[in-house]
């Protein structure tokens, strides 16, 4: 597993699917290989069929950028190999045949935000040909690829910019071709890894509320952006085909991918090792990564399964009480008063809950005359801060 936080999770998304529980093609959910985010050839897509799939993908978020601020991506996703000998499922190409995937990526070099503002959206072309996929002599083959990304910017203020980011498949299709054909040339678990370099990413989650019209007018097809790395970071984000919170983070407890991160590891990892010699032969012959899954869960030991059971987590300081004093620190701003109040001690006289499950503090400020007022619920006299923006004294 990667050290880096950003590389963990991108991996986890990129794997999510790609082999489920038992692990073995002859089980009905591995008949077909799924993964989330998958785009199909527009051939595929286009014309009078309607077969539920997308053609592209579209990313939006937002940026706060100056003069010399810079942006590089990454477009990740796995292509199928199909070809050698085993128990597959499906028909095509892929019948009776393993498949397995390669990684593909195509990487948008470090450039100056204001290059896509001053001129118009830049095209990126790539194209994977045809040929042999891995070298392991089991003459496993792929499919020619080709799509392209685009890249379109445009100002919402003078400090704040609009990234649009599209991947599109454009790959042919033999005439009469059918799901397999188009699965085996689709860019199955896309998605996109930006960068800034001088300037911060904007939480589309949980913007600043100077930002939230522009945050919600931003319009992700197929994916959806959060901000990654470490708590606070705003440097990087990850737009993928499943929804995370932002700063999501792979437990240090994992021992590695199981594919299935609906699952939890001990549960899955024990089920694992209740697979019949037969069922686990199945498995490891169908594929070179589920194989090496196996063999990492059967070598883990009692100590390897002990880490998994369970782990205690700093979740943070503990929410005031009423009667406790805090200064106020507001980080909104949202209007005249957060600025006033700023750096206040207050007394805490409730915490309640909102209609969005936050958690907020009601306060009467220490000096203010009419505090016995605030204390009694009326209106000026009675502040209300999240959690995070009042600091225990």
């Amino acid at each position: 597993m990667s050290a880096d936080p950003v590389e963990a999770i991108a991996r986890a998304v990129l794997y999510e699917g790609y082999s489920l529980y038992p692990y073995r093609p002859s089980a009905l959910k591995n008949r077909r290989r799924w993964a989330p985010g998958g785009i199909h050839p527009r051939a595929w897509v286009g014309g009078d069929r309607d077969h539920g799939d997308r053609w592209y993908v579209q990313t939006e978020c937002l940026l706060v950028a100056g003069e010399r601020t810079e942006v590089e991506l990454r477009v990740r996703f796995l292509q199928a190999q199909w070809g050698g000998s085993g128990g597959g499922g499906g028909e095509g190409p892929e019948r009776g045949r393993v498949q397995e995937a390669a990684e593909r990526e195509i990487a948008v070099p470090r450039r100056p935000v204001r290059d896509w503002l001053e001129g118009s959206q830049q095209v990126h072309p790539f194209a994977f040909p045809a040929g042999a996929g891995a070298s392991d002599g089991s003459g496993r083959r792929q499919e020619a690829i080709q799509g392209e990304v685009v890249i379109a910017a445009g100002r919402v203020s003078s400090e704040v910019v609009r990234l649009t980011i599209t991947t599109r498949n454009l790959s042919d299709l033999p005439a009469g071709a059918g799901r397999d054909e188009a699965d085996l040339r689709c860019l199955w678990s896309a998605h996109t890894l930006l960068r800034a370099h001088g300037g911060e990413l904007v939480s589309l989650a949980d913007p600043p509320a100077s930002l939230r019209e522009a945050a919600a007018a931003c319009r992700n097809l197929g994916t959806w952006p959060a901000l990654v790395g470490p708590e606070g970071a705003r440097d990087a984000m990850l737009s993928a085909p499943v929804i995370l919170q932002d700063h999501p983070r792979v437990a240090p407890e994992s021992q590695g991918d199981l594919f299935d991160a609906t699952e939890i590891d001990e549960i899955l990892t024990l089920r694992i090792l209740t697979l019949t010699p037969e069922e686990k032969r199945q498995a490891r012959e169908s594929d070179g990564r589920v194989r090496a899954l196996l063999d990492r869960v059967e070598s883990l030991g009692l100590d390897g399964l002990g880490q998994l059971h369970g782990a205690v987590r700093d979740v943070g300081p503990s929410p005031p009480r009423p009667g406790d004093k805090v200064r106020l620190r507001p980080r909104e701003r949202a209007d005249i008063m957060d600025l006033a109040l700023a750096g206040k001690v207050a007394t805490v006289v409730a915490v309640m809950v909102d209609f969005e499950d936050r958690q907020q503090v009601a306060v009467t400020v220490d000096d203010d005359p009419g505090q016995d007022l605030g204390r009694a619920g009326l209106p000026g006299h009675r502040f209300y801060f999240g959690v995070h923006e009042v600091e225990p004294l």
